[in-house]
C-alpha cells in the first residue's frame, strides 16, 4: 500500500504532505473531507476528478479535517491510496422523505460483492440520517464483515452535511466502501472516556432519538437540574453532557449527544436512538480521561507491520468542542500510539460507527467516541 496526503489550501492550489504514489493516476481511491461549503462546490469534485482521473473518490463535510497528528488549518484534505494486490467497491443512495432508512441501508450494503469482503466503511449525511437506523440495516444484511465509518459533519452549525461519492456531493446520501484482498488487515477500536455521573435511571418514555421522560420525570427538566448554570446555555451546552445508554447492566454502554431540545414537550433530542427500558445516566467531561480514551482505542488496534497503513479517523464534534485547544492532543495520543508508519486521516463528526472490542461483527452507533480503522497490506 502506498499513499498521499495533500491539502487544498484557501487560495485553490493544491499541496503534498507526503508522497509515495508515482502517478495520481495509479490512485485506487481517494478519500477527502473538508469544509462544508468547499465540499458541496460542485467545483471541488471536478479538481478532484481531474487530479485522480481512476480513483474512485469517498469524502464528507466535516467538524474538523484530521491529517496526522493535528486537525489540519486546510478547507479540504486528500488521502490517496494505491493498494499492491487489494481492491475497493464503492456504491450510494440518496435517502428521500418517507423511505425506510433500515431498508435503504440493507439495499446498499447488498450491492457489494460478497466474496473476499473484509470490511465496509460507511459515509451518511449526519442530519438527514437517523444513524441508529442505518446501523440497524446494515447489522441485518451484512454477517461475518467488520464496519466502521460516520456521520458527516458540518462544523458547530449544524444545518447542512454533504456525502461526496464518485459524484458532486449532495445531502442525504450513504456510501459505502467495501474492502477486497487476501493480504488485506482491517483492525477496529472505539472509546470514549467521558466520566458518568448521578444515579442511573431508567428511560421511560421515548421515540427513536427524541427522549421525552426519564424515571416517570420530564427528561429536559432533569437536565437542566443536572447541568445547574449550564443549563441556560441549551441546547449548545448538552454536547458537554451527554448521555450514557445500556440495555441492561450487563451491557457495554453507548454515548448519545445532545442535539436539541423542545420546550413545550419538556424534550430533548439526542443523535441517536434511546430506547424505552434502557439504563441512562449523565456524563461530563475529564480532559485526561478523553485524551486516554483515545488511547485505548489505538490499544485495542493490532498493527502487524512496519509498511504504510492508513488509520481511518472518525471522532466526535462534541469532542472538539469540549477539548478546545488541546483538541490535538488526542490526535497525538493516537498517532504517537499506532506508529509514525500509519497515516492517520479522518474527520470530526455528527455520529461515529463502529463495533465494540469485545464484538469486532456487530457495528453500533456512538456519539462523544473516538473510532479507527487502520488498513494494511501483509
Amino acid at each position: 500500500m502506498k499513499i498521499d496526503n495533500a491539502t487544498m489550501q484557501k487560495n485553490g492550489v493544491w499541496e503534498y504532505v507526503s508522497k509515495e504514489i508515482e502517478s495520481a493516476e495509479d490512485a485506487d481511491i481517494v478519500f477527502v473531507f473538508g469544509d462544508t461549503e468547499v465540499v458541496k462546490e460542485a467545483q471541488t469534485y471536478k479538481e478532484l476528478r481531474a487530479k485522480f482521473p481512476n480513483a474512485h473518490i469517498l469524502g464528507s463535510s466535516s467538524s474538523g479535517n484530521i491529517l496526522g497528528k493535528e486537525i489540519s488549518t486546510s478547507p479540504l484534505v486528500a488521502t490517496a491510496v494505491k493498494f499492491e494486490s487489494s481492491h475497493v467497491e464503492l456504491y450510494s443512495m440518496d435517502f428521500r422523505e418517507g423511505m425506510s432508512l433500515e431498508e435503504l441501508s440493507s439495499e446498499l450494503v447488498s450491492k457489494l460483492s460478497k466474496e473476499g469482503l473484509k470490511h465496509v466503511f460507511v459515509l451518511s449525511d449526519g442530519l438527514k440520517v437517523n444513524g441508529s437506523e442505518l446501523v440497524r440495516g446494515i447489522n441485518a444484511t451484512l454477517h461475518g464483515v467488520s464496519v466502521t465509518g460516520g456521520l458527516a459533519g458540518d462544523g458547530a452549525r449544524f444545518e447542512e452535511t454533504f456525502v461526496l461519492c464518485d459524484d458532486v456531493a449532495k445531502e442525504a446520501r450513504v456510501a459505502v466502501l467495501g474492502f477486497y484482498g487476501e493480504n488485506l488487515t482491517i483492525s477496529s477500536g472505539c472509546f470514549g472516556g467521558w466520566s458518568e455521573f448521578g444515579v442511573q435511571r431508567v428511560i421511560t418514555k421515548s421515540s427513536a432519538n427524541i427522549l421525552y421522560e426519564i424515571d416517570g420525570e420530564p427528561a429536559l427538566d432533569l437536565y437542566k437540574r443536572y447541568l445547574g448554570a449550564y443549563a441556560s446555555e441549551l441546547p449548545n451546552s448538552g454536547l458537554r453532557f451527554p448521555l450514557s445508554i445500556k440495555k441492561d447492566t450487563q451491557e457495554t454502554e453507548v454515548i448519545r449527544t445532545l442535539l436539541g431540545i423542545d420546550e413545550d414537550a419538556k424534550s430533548i433530542i439526542f443523535a441517536g436512538d434511546v430506547p424505552e427500558g434502557y439504563i441512562a445516566r449523565l456524563m461530563k467531561p475529564d480532559m485526561d480521561k478523553l485524551i486516554e480514551g483515545a488511547g485505548s482505542a489505538a490499544r485495542e488496534i493490532d498493527v502487524a507491520n512496519q509498511k504504510s497503513a492508513l488509520a481511518l479517523v472518525v471522532s466526535c464534534v462534541g469532542r472538539k468542542i469540549v477539548l478546545g485547544q488541546i483538541i490535538d492532543e488526542e490526535l497525538e495520543e493516537v498517532g504517537d500510539i499506532l506508529g509514525e508508519n500509519v497515516h492517520l486521516v479522518g474527520f470530526y463528526s455528527y455520529g461515529e460507527i463502529a463495533p465494540f472490542f469485545k464484538d469486532k461483527l456487530h457495528c453500533e452507533l456512538h456519539n462523544q467516541t473516538m473510532t479507527l480503522s487502520v488498513i494494511f497490506e501483509n
